[in-house]
């Protein structure tokens, strides 16, 4: 399985996908890639930037992405 299929299940199974939970469940640092090439395959995937704070209370924001519609029976067609 490549790290784009990794992204797809994991959005599928869970509902969404951060960086932090790209790098620490598959080792993908380059989610951004992944998910443009899931795009560039025809999945609609929207974007939520979130805005928290990190373990020092310092403001951080990150990209949560979640697939939109219903992609589960995608054939390669936008």
């Amino acid at each position: 399985m490549n790290q784009t299929d990794m992204v797809l299940n994991h959005m599928r199974r869970f509902g969404s996908i951060t960086p932090r939970e790209a790098d620490s469940e598959y080792g993908i640092m380059r989610l951004g890639a992944r998910i443009w090439d899931l795009k560039r395959m025809g999945y609609r995937i929207k974007k939520e930037e979130v805005k928290s704070t990190n373990r020092f209370g310092d403001p951080v924001h990150f990209a949560r992405y979640r697939l939109e519609g219903d992609n589960e029976d995608h054939q390669g067609r936008a």
